[in-house]
């Protein structure tokens, strides 16, 4: 059952990982709010053929949940990702990875203090050493590059990022006992709609980047892999092994997103990233020892 968590959720950061190149490619192609929305458009279109008839089927329990569905739609699908795109017209690319990277933690406490889940002292060094794998990428190996950093309002809003997707991680523990077709179809409906008002707001002030022939590709790719593949893959995931643990998997993202930028935009290797790679890899590794080694 683990091993079958492990795969979902590196794929998972995999595909995240692609999304943030993705990010990269997509300047000059599709502005951030309309590729928010039009990934929803084509995620909804779909997950449309695979969930409605499940969605139909589920109504009654959905309905009766509709509130917590789109608050995990909007904290997870939405207000994240919008914010991800905003933060970075105002902060560096380091201080985000750096930023995310506190996701984990978050989670930690979160499920702490609303579900009074205790932490082993083994899973905290697991999570710092992922952290610093992170941080070793964001800083290109250079952790000196740390101090230097300047905190301004992209900062704070990505702290806000932060904070939305630890929430739907944690909030993922309360969905309703449906299958994961109509689960997914809510969810980007939920998310869909509440992407408009950033579409409008995109549109009035002037900065709508209609998306050419590459455009559209990467938006296809954020709407099937790093939305509907991915999604579907982090919630299996986050069922079988729980949030804290899942949680430690996202601090690959960074890692995955410079490795695949070698391969894909054409980026130099340095051994800081193997390093890095190595560093989160660890971090997983002994947070999951620790909790087998509690089990038993």
């Amino acid at each position: 059952m683990h091993r079958a968590a492990y795969l979902m959720l590196l794929s998972t950061m995999l595909l995240w990982g692609g999304n943030s190149v993705v990010g990269k490619l997509a300047v000059g192609h599709i502005s951030p709010m309309t590729l928010v929305f039009l990934r929803w458009v084509m995620a909804v279109l779909i997950l449309l053929p695979i969930g409605w008839r499940a969605l139909r089927e589920d109504w009654p329990q959905l309905r009766r949940h509709w509130r917590l569905i789109a608050g995990l739609g909007a904290c997870g699908f939405t207000f994240f990702n919008v914010i991800f795109y905003t933060a970075l017209n105002y902060t560096t690319a380091i201080n985000v990875s750096i930023e995310q990277a506190a996701i984990p933690i978050v989670i930690i406490l979160a499920n702490f203090v609303l579900f009074r889940l205790r932490v082993r002292p083994l899973q905290i060094v697991g999570v710092a050493l992922t952290v610093i794998g992170v941080a070793l990428t964001a800083s290109h190996g250079d952790l000196g590059q740390l101090l230097k950093l300047q905190l301004n309002f992209g900062d704070a809003i990505m702290l806000v990022a932060v904070l939305c997707y630890s929430l739907y991680s944690v909030g993922l523990r309360l969905k309703p006992a449906i299958r994961w077709q109509s689960l997914m179809l809510a969810l980007s409906i939920a998310a869909l709609l509440i992407s408009v008002p950033f579409l409008v707001w995109e549109i009035v002030a002037g900065r709508v980047v209609v998306p050419d022939a590459a455009g559209w590709a990467l938006t296809l790719y954020t709407a099937l892999g790093a939305s509907v593949i991915s999604q579907v893959l982090y919630i299996k995931g986050n069922e079988l092994i729980g949030a804290n643990r899942a949680g430690l998997f996202i601090n690959l993202v960074p890692i995955f997103g410079t490795l695949l930028s070698v391969l894909i935009v054409g980026e130099q290797f340095h051994l800081y990233q193997a390093l890095a790679l190595a560093l989160v890899l660890g971090g997983i590794g002994l947070a999951e020892y620790s909790d087998s080694r509690a089990a038993l």
